[in-house]
């Protein structure tokens, strides 16, 4: 069954990308997950979706040439940034950024469409993942954007964990909050940009957020539930991969019902135990 995305290239990179993926995703969604702040991830999915209909639109009406990838990590980088910088407007009500950025990323890709009137099959592909998507070209942006998400969560981990159960204790305890958030909610922009490929920009907060709720119901730790949350996603995004191809479908589709059949068995798991 593997033997297609072993023989042809094309393939090849789109599972060493998916691969890459099923990690980054639920490791930065479990700290999103703890932080409460699950709906960042719908937010910043759609003004990727912005920046990709802008960079559909460049090549359509313009001719310039813009990756949809690169013009999606530019826009999910903004709209992250004044998630961040709304947060610190409204102190009291800092959830509030977070439709403000979305409506924002809605707004824009309407326009944007509008003003392109319409795309083929394109957009298509990135709302909802394809399988054959994947350039060379980006499997290298990919694995960039996963080694240095690896590299910033590996270096500030304890910070991370900190903040993520208790930001007034990290704030007294004399981190750097402010920068860290910042930093975090950056490369959680990314990795959502980049994932738009294999998932979709519909669908990548599911993969955010459901290997990692399938992991808090069975896990007995922090460390263990992020171990659990990139085993999950993995068997959902290969899974999800493997159908698509054969099956001639969006894989982001299949890979967000593998995550949510996971979830259910977590739950029984968990209910079996009791």
């Amino acid at each position: 069954m593997l033997l297609d995305f072993l023989t042809y290239p094309f393939l090849r990179y789109t599972f060493l990308t998916g691969i890459l993926i099923g990690i980054i995703a639920p490791l930065l969604g479990t700290f999103i997950v703890v932080r409460r702040q699950s709906l960042i991830a719908d937010a910043l999915s759609h003004v990727t979706l912005a920046g990709i209909s802008f960079g559909l639109m460049a090549e359509k009406i313009y001719g310039w040439v813009i990756s949809p990838i690169y013009s999606g990590m530019i826009f999910s980088v903004i709209g992250s940034i004044f998630i961040e910088k709304l947060r610190t407007v409204y102190k009291a009500y800092q959830e509030i950024s977070i439709p403000i950025i979305l409506s924002a990323g809605v707004g824009l890709s309407v326009i944007f469409i509008s003003i392109a009137d319409g795309f083929n099959t394109d957009l298509f592909n990135y709302l909802f993942g394809s399988v054959s998507a994947v350039t060379v070209n980006d499997f290298y942006v990919i694995f960039g954007v996963a080694a240095f998400v690896l590299f910033i969560i590996w270096l500030f981990f304890k910070e991370l964990f900190t903040m993520s159960f208790d930001e007034e204790q990290a704030t007294i305890a004399g981190l750097h909050v402010k920068w860290i958030n910042m930093l975090f909610i950056v490369l959680t922009a990314l990795v959502i940009a980049a994932s738009i490929r294999i998932v979709g920009v519909l669908l990548v907060s599911a993969l955010m957020t459901l290997p990692v709720a399938a992991s808090m119901r069975i896990a007995k730790g922090f460390k263990q539930m992020i171990f659990l949350s990139i085993l999950f996603g993995e068997i959902a995004v290969v899974f999800g991969i493997i159908s698509g191809y054969y099956l001639d479908i969006p894989p982001g589709g299949t890979i967000v019902m593998t995550s949510l059949v996971l979830l259910l068995i977590a739950i029984g798991m968990k209910k079996l135990r009791k």
